[in-house]
């Protein structure tokens, strides 16, 4: 029987496509490039998200306010948790809103490469599009649940000072760091699925190691500097002091931007030396 001819593939006619800056942690002038698949596969996950449900987008706004029901009951009423002298609802609230994007979004970040396995296999784009996209559509969760906030505001009367408008800055903070684990936990559970059961696990842990139940007050000076490390205490204390009038706790805050800028270096530089792996592991 005659053998078949083996195919040879000469490496003249190979065509290896990349991105053109492999130096650059995140290539802005290659976002805006792509901006338009962006906003597209950001459209996308957020219809996908709420179709085929009865109450749509109305889960956007549930969620945080039946944890903020919850946790006032059990943990401001029966357990008698302190709130710093202001209406548990706001307190707890006032802190959810930027843990619960943050948490939906390393959600959505867990399986974004899975999810989006046939589209890596059949066209070149920048791959940190897919986990941004994530984290947008969990944006806009976060603008419908902060309409909730301005409602309890009113309700429990407190008045919108100029210090209201450190949210923005904030936002911008929660967003890098966000930006920085999602990243990195988009490419570790594209490349090994161990991490798609972990993440679940570790951001209920997360929430209870964050001072979103409990004012950082009642942490002992012992344990206090522990509390700092957590990147997202910062955020949330900063979250509730400027939308309680509060002054900034800029210790904290400010370990917080550092914990920041380590992260989302890291995560940006982890996924874009794992993004060639992608195509060959989903």
């Amino acid at each position: 029987m005659p053998r078949r001819p083996l195919l040879r593939v000469s490496k003249a006619n190979l065509i290896i496509i990349k991105p053109k800056n492999n130096n650059a942690l995140l290539s802005i002038r290659e976002l805006i490039h792509y901006r338009d698949l962006l906003y597209f596969l950001t459209k996308k996950n957020f219809i996908i998200k709420y179709k085929q449900t009865l109450i749509g987008v109305t889960w956007a706004i549930i969620q945080p306010v039946m944890q903020m029901l919850v946790f006032s009951v059990l943990f401001g009423k029966f357990a008698g948790i302190p709130s710093d002298n202001v209406p548990y609802p706001i307190f707890v609230y006032s802190a959810l809103l930027p843990w619960v994007f943050f948490a939906n979004s390393m959600s959505a970040c867990n399986n974004a490469i899975i999810n989006h396995a046939g589209l890596l296999n059949k066209v070149y784009f920048p791959r940190i599009i897919i986990p941004l996209s994530a984290i947008g559509s969990q944006l806009i969760d976060f603008g419908l649940a902060f309409i909730i906030l301005i409602g309890i505001m009113v309700y429990y009367q407190f008045s919108f000072t100029v210090g209201f408008l450190l949210i923005i800055p904030l936002l911008i903070l929660t967003l890098l760091i966000t930006i920085g684990f999602g990243t990195l936990i988009a490419a570790l559970s594209g490349i090994y699925r161990d991490f798609r059961h972990i993440i679940p696990f570790l951001l209920s842990i997360w929430m209870f190691l964050t001072p979103i139940i409990y004012p950082p007050s009642i942490i002992g000076s012992k344990w206090k500097f522990l509390i700092q490390l957590n990147p997202m205490t910062g955020i949330v204390s900063g979250f509730r002091s400027a939308i309680l009038n509060r002054p900034l706790e800029w210790p904290t805050l400010g370990i917080s931007l550092l914990l920041t800028g380590l992260f989302f270096s890291m995560g940006i530089y982890y996924f874009n030396r794992s993004e060639h792996r992608f195509a060959d592991v989903v």
